[in-house]
């Protein structure tokens, strides 16, 4: 069997999480994280558009993780991020991790917003 390591040439892999926060290579963000292309840290939850929107020329999807069970998010959240050419899939925080990682490790445009699993 052949081995590859998985190398992130585009971004910063999330490497844990837990009851209330995101480890994003070594850096733990407590609460709410955003995670894209060259930047990591706090979320400010379905009112923080502009930072996502900032970005939308870097990214072709954003992975929004719903904390621990799936949930959907605001529509107007959706359609500002749409409408701006930002696909939006939403999932339980911990399969949006394993989903961008999986997909930033492949090269690919994207950045993912959690809420956190607990506190």
């Amino acid at each position: 069997m052949r081995l590859n390591e998985v190398r992130y040439d585009t971004g910063t892999p999330i490497t844990g999480y837990g009851p209330g926060f995101f480890r994003v290579g070594e850096a733990v963000i407590e609460g709410a994280a955003l995670v894209m292309p060259g930047a990591a840290g706090p979320w400010g939850g379905y009112d923080d558009t502009d930072s996502l929107l900032a970005v939308a020329d870097r990214i072709d999807v954003l992975f929004v993780g719903t904390g621990a069970e799936i949930a959907h998010c605001p529509p107007g959240f959706r359609a500002t991020l749409e409408g701006a050419g930002i696909g939006v899939e939403v999932m339980a925080s911990p399969a949006a991790c394993r989903t961008y990682n999986v997909l930033l490790g492949e090269g690919r445009r994207v950045a993912v917003a959690l809420l956190p699993v607990g506190a």
